[in-house]
Order: C-alpha cells, then sequence, then structure tokens
C-alpha cells in the first residue's frame, strides 16, 4: 500500500467530525497541509492531525501549488466545491469531496467532465453506502433475493432537527435546506441499492409550513433574520428510464410521530423487500406460503480492523477510497452517479418552483 499526502481545504465541522479522525485512524496517509478561510480553523487542525511542519494556508490555490501533495479533500459549504473540486483536479490530484457534489447540476456535470480530462480519480462523500446494513441489502440485491425493484422510498425525516451552526442556513452557500443536506445521502443510497441512475421524469414540492420551528431543536434556536427561505421539508416523486418509482422524502423539521434518520429506505421488489433503518436492515418475502420477516444481526461478524480502532461508515470510506487509488481502480462512489443525485435534486427544486415536472433527455 502506498502511502499519501493529503490536502485538507476547509476545517470546518465535516473535515474535524469526520474526514480527518477518519484518515488519521486509518493510518495510511500523512495530512500535510490544511486550508481554511478563518486562519485559526487551519491551524487547529494541523496542530491536531497534521505531520510536524504541515502548512497552513488561508487561499487553497495557494496549498495546490504545493506538488508533493496527492489528494486533496473539499470540506467547504455547497457553493464552492466544484471549483474547489475542479482546480484540485487541474493540479493533478486526486480529489475526495463532500456531499451533496455541487450546488447546482451544471457544477456537478463540470466536475465529471473534469475529472475524465485530467484523468484523475473523484468522489463524493455518501459514506451510507459504507453502512453494514447497506453492504448486506446490496449483497442481497445482486444475489437477485428481491427480484425487478419497481419502487423504493428514500427517507430523512427529522421531526425537530434543524442546523443551526456554520452555513446550513445560508442558501446562498448551500443551496437549499433539507433536500440538499440529508435527502440527498438517503436518494443516492436508494438508487445504488437498485443500481439505477437513469431518471425519466421528477415532480416534487417544497414547505416552510412548520410554526416555531425552533422548538424541541436540539441544537437550540436561531436568529430571527435566519433560515427565512429556506424549506422544512421537501418531497420529490421520481420515475426512472425502465419505470421504476422511487419517492423521496426529507425535512428538517414537520409534524409527525415517526422521524425517521437519513440515509434509511425501502425497497420493494418482485420477489421480496427490503428495509433500512440507521444501521437495521428487514426483510420481508414469503416463504412456505406465509408471509416472513427477517432482521439479520447487523452487529454479528464486526471485528476492530486494527486495535482500538472500529469500523465505522467514514473509516471504510478512507480505506475503500485509499484502495481504489491504490489498485487504480473504481471508487465506490463514481462522480457519474453523484452527479445524478445533484440532477435530481435540482428537478425537485425547480418542480416546485414552477409547479411542474422536470423531463430528462
Amino acid at each position: 500500500m502506498n502511502r499519501y499526502k493529503i490536502g485538507i481545504i476547509g476545517c470546518g465541522g465535516i473535515a474535524n467530525g469526520k474526514h480527518m479522525p477518519s484518515i488519521k485512524a486509518v493510518d495510511r496517509a500523512d495530512m500535510v497541509a490544511f486550508c481554511d478561510l478563518d486562519k485559526a480553523k487551519a491551524e487547529k487542525a494541523a496542530r491536531e492531525y497534521g505531520v510536524q511542519g504541515a502548512q497552513v494556508y488561508t487561499d487553497y490555490k495557494e496549498l495546490l501549488k504545493d506538488q508533493s501533495i496527492d489528494i486533496c479533500y473539499v470540506l467547504t459549504p455547497n457553493r464552492s466545491h466544484a471549483d474547489i473540486s475542479c482546480d484540485a483536479l487541474q493540479a493533478g490530484k486526486h480529489v475526495m469531496c463532500e456531499k451533496p457534489m455541487a450546488k447546482t447540476a451544471a457544477d456537478a456535470r463540470r466536475m465529471v467532465a473534469t475529472a475524465k480530462a485530467t484523468g484523475k480519480k473523484l468522489t463524493i462523500g455518501y459514506q451510507h453506502r459504507q453502512k453494514s446494513a447497506s453492504r448486506y441489502v446490496k449483497s442481497v440485491v445482486e444475489r437477485g433475493d428481491l427480484g425487478e425493484i419497481y419502487y423504493s422510498k428514500a427517507l430523512a425525516i427529522r421531526r425537530r432537527g434543524t442546523p443551526n451552526w456554520g452555513v446550513f442556513l445560508n442558501e446562498y452557500e448551500q443551496g437549499g435546506g433539507p433536500l440538499i443536506d440529508i435527502g440527498t445521502h438517503s436518494l443516492d443510497l436508494t438508487m445504488y441499492l437498485m443500481d439505477n441512475f437513469k431518471p425519466r421524469m421528477v415532480v416534487g414540492t417544497c414547505y416552510k409550513k412548520v410554526e416555531n420551528a425552533a422548538c424541541g431543536n436540539p441544537w437550540g434556536g436561531w436568529k430571527p433574520d435566519e433560515n427565512t427561505t429556506l424549506e422544512d421539508g421537501a418531497f420529490g416523486f421520481i420515475v426512472m428510464q425502465n419505470g421504476a418509482t422511487i419517492t423521496l422524502d426529507a425535512t428538517w423539521a414537520i409534524n409527525t410521530c415517526e422521524p425517521i434518520p437519513e440515509g434509511s429506505c425501502d425497497l420493494c421488489g418482485s420477489k421480496a423487500g427490503a428495509r433500512i433503518r440507521s444501521n437495521e436492515v428487514t426483510l420481508n418475502l414469503c416463504d412456505l406460503d406465509k408471509q416472513t420477516v427477517i432482521t439479520p444481526n447487523m452487529e454479528s461478524g464486526g471485528v476492530a480492523f486494527f486495535e482500538g480502532a472500529k469500523m465505522t461508515p467514514q473509516v471504510l470510506e478512507q480505506i475503500r477510497w485509499f484502495d481504489a487509488i491504490d489498485n487504480d481502480t473504481d471508487p465506490v462512489v463514481l462522480p457519474e452517479q453523484a452527479c445524478v443525485v445533484s440532477e435530481i435534486l435540482e428537478a425537485i427544486y425547480t418542480s416546485a418552483k414552477t409547479g411542474k415536472p422536470v423531463y430528462f433527455d
């Protein structure tokens, strides 16, 4: 296995909560450079995760001049994903970009084109594909147990859970609310398990209806002038080219008794069905002329990959990403697939604004 030199661009919550700890746990790469508009954040990240002598920047273009860096991690607000990723690819770096791929579908397509033109690897941080539940259901689907999957639900439903830190409430930086924030995870996982990334038509609705949405919010309230335009909830009806249907529900706040965590989905096939909730799997089928439900134990068979480190989805995401670079194989999350997710999200927003369906060529 090769050992890589990594540049971190964006040293905020997702960098500290997900990527940098996971890179450190895997111990197959050295974080040699850190960039953030807030220099103090970059300096803090360098102290906690960097090698001795790690460089600190406030301009990512200066970081990209370091020819020793093999991989860049783009962990910034959605608006800047495309520009930074494309510049990094053109500078000869492989790129791991945090989800969603981009703020707009056009930017996502530009990222795909740049990766193809440069020959460098690009992947997007959809770590829910790495859950043991997801990998189990993927194997069940590939074995043909569900038959033809013709209807699925992609679900990310918070009863009260609007993030009030960073730029989550900034439409300019993020491009949207719960649809682009957490709905993106569930849609990606659902299409990945279906192995179907070819949409034909999308209808969407978005709502900002919940009164006093800050009530009961685990992260507290927010300033009165914030979150004035972002949706509380978004809902999509997606018809694929082969006739399959996907419904997508994504909310930060909705008056329901049944919240469902992001990265959840229901798959309905011609032979059987499958449900994922967090890391739990339920299979429904008929056996000996009886309706049957199976709940595999997702905790069994899991061992630490080395002493003291747990094989979390975030850690496995890094391992499989480094493996793809080592072996010159496709990453688990192909940029072309992540691009389709962004195209569908944008289509839902467009349909919600126009009141009309959006058709794909």
